[in-house]
C-alpha cells in the first residue's frame, strides 16, 4: 500500500467506533477521498485535532488496493474555517459547499482547480463581507469542472445567441438556457432576467478577482438561487439537505 501526501478540505466526519472516524476528505491532488482515521477520537493522537469539518490539512494515507477505506496515518491543521461570528448564513453556506463536494464528485477524480476554488471560498465565507456571491461563483466552477455547466450564451433549441434584452429560461434537463421565442410551457424551467444572465456570464468567464465588485440586486440573487437550486438537484437528483437552511 503505497503512501500518498496531499493538502486536503475535510468534507464530512462519520464515527467509525470508539475511538476512530471514517473521513471524507477533497484532496487536491486525488480528489475525494474516504480513510479510517484510527484513534482520531482520542484526547492524544498523530492527528493534532485536525480532523474538523471543512479545515484544511495536509495528509499522509494509504490507499488501499481493493475497494475498501483508504487508511489516514497523518494530519497537520493548515487553516480552520471560521465562519463569520455575526453571520450564521455563512456557516451554513460552508455546509453547504462540503455537501456539494461530497455528492457530486467522485473517488479519486482530482480537480486542482476545484479544490484551490473551495480553500478561496471557505476564506471568503470567514470575512465581513456578503458570502452569497462567493458561494454562487463556486457552485459555477463546481459545475464547469464536472460537466454540467449549463450554456448560458446560445439557446439550446434554436441556437440563436441569447441577448442581455431577452428574459431567457432555463431548460434544466437540457442544461442550458431557452430564448423567449422558444420557451414553451411543456418544458419544464427557471425564468432568468437578462441583468441576471449577465452576472451568470460574468461569474462564469475567468479566475479574476473582479467579480467580487459586481453589484447583484436582491432579485438577482433569487433567480441566481433559483437557477442553481434547480440544476444542482436535477444533477443529485435530490434537493441537497443544506438548501432550506440558505437565506437570499
Amino acid at each position: 500500500m503505497p503512501a500518498e501526501k496531499t493538502d486536503a478540505v475535510v468534507i464530512r466526519l462519520a464515527d467509525f467506533s470508539e475511538s476512530s472516524k471514517v473521513v471524507t476528505l477533497f484532496t487536491r491532488d486525488f480528489g475525494k477521498v474516504a480513510a479510517l482515521a484510527k484513534g482520531a477520537k482520542r484526547l492524544k493522537s498523530s492527528f493534532e485535532a485536525a480532523l474538523d469539518l471543512l479545515a484544511e490539512c495536509r495528509v499522509v494515507f494509504l490507499r488501499r488496493s481493493s475497494s475498501g477505506l483508504d487508511l489516514l496515518t497523518e494530519s497537520q491543521l493548515i487553516s480552520r474555517f471560521r465562519p463569520n461570528s455575526r453571520n450564521l448564513s455563512s456557516l451554513y453556506h460552508g455546509y453547504y459547499l462540503a455537501e456539494l463536494l461530497d455528492g457530486l464528485t467522485e473517488d479519486y477524480d482530482p480537480h486542482p482547480t476545484l479544490y484551490d476554488a473551495a480553500v478561496s471560498t471557505l476564506g471568503l465565507l470567514s470575512g465581513e463581507g456578503d458570502s452569497r456571491l462567493a458561494l454562487v461563483k463556486f457552485e459555477l466552477t463546481l459545475l464547469r469542472e464536472i460537466g454540467h455547466l449549463p450554456d448560458f450564451e446560445e439557446c439550446v433549441v434554436c441556437g440563436r445567441p441569447i441577448a442581455l434584452g431577452d428574459t431567457a429560461r432555463l431548460w434544466v434537463s437540457q442544461g442550458g438556457l431557452i430564448c423567449s421565442g422558444c420557451g414553451r410551457p411543456q418544458y419544464e424551467h427557471t425564468e432568468v432576467e437578462a441583468e441576471t444572465v449577465a452576472v451568470l456570464r460574468r461569474l462564469t468567464c475567468g479566475s479574476d478577482e473582479a467579480w467580487q465588485r459586481l453589484s447583484v440586486s436582491q432579485r438577482q440573487f433569487r433567480e441566481l438561487r433559483g437557477l442553481l437550486n434547480s440544476q444542482v438537484s436535477h444533477i443529485l437528483e435530490r434537493r441537497p439537505r443544506m438548501l432550506k437552511y440558505l437565506s437570499f
